[in-house]
């Protein structure tokens, strides 16, 4: 996310452009081999199922399905993936991949019960389960840029305490921290 919380199109320009976004793809020139490889080492010792909204989930499959020269693609696939949304049917076309039923915080609520989750992007979903303080840990990117516009991570009017756990700086800027919800 940038500074000002902006967590929409990260990756390309075209990765989702509602309410006019012209900014996408402003994460990529901070890219760099510390955060590839703390990323890469948190999805390598990951033991739980990822958790996405409809946008997310399908735009992750058009672009990771088709890459095969990365550790992340093989991840992203043996991963159980649980996936919110109210216009997908099954089968869903990713592997390992199970469509919530009814109510997204409610089928989340249920989840955590048995199950570790991890959610990528998936903004929507995320202000639903930060309303109903469903979120238990953070892990955030910060870029050092500021958007002034784009949908943010935390929803307006709710408050989230943190603490932090653990951080790391980049060669670019960007604060790999990683907080647990209070």
């Amino acid at each position: 996310m940038t500074l000002d919380g902006v967590m929409q199109a990260p990756a390309r320009p075209d990765e989702d452009t509602r309410g006019g976004f012209a900014y996408g793809g402003w994460g990529v020139p901070y890219q760099d081999s510390v955060i590839g490889s703390k990323m890469g080492e948190l999805m390598a010792s990951s033991k739980g199922s990822l958790l996405f909204g409809r946008r997310t989930y399908v735009d992750l499959h058009s672009v990771w399905n088709r890459r095969t020269d990365n550790p992340y693609t093989p991840v992203l696939t043996r991963t159980h993936k649980y996936v919110a949304s109210t216009t997908l049917k099954e089968p869903l076309v990713w592997e390992n991949s199970t469509l919530l039923n009814g109510d997204a915080a409610d089928a989340v609520a249920k989840l955590k019960q048995h199950e570790d989750l991890g959610i990528l992007g998936s903004g929507e979903l995320i202000h639903s389960l930060v309303r109903r303080d469903l979120i238990d840990e953070y892990v955030l990117l910060i870029t050092p840029i500021v958007l002034g516009t784009g949908r943010r991570l935390f929803p307006e009017g709710h408050k989230v305490r943190l603490r932090l756990l653990e951080s790391l700086v980049s060669t670019k800027g960007v604060i790999f921290a990683r907080y647990e919800a209070e």
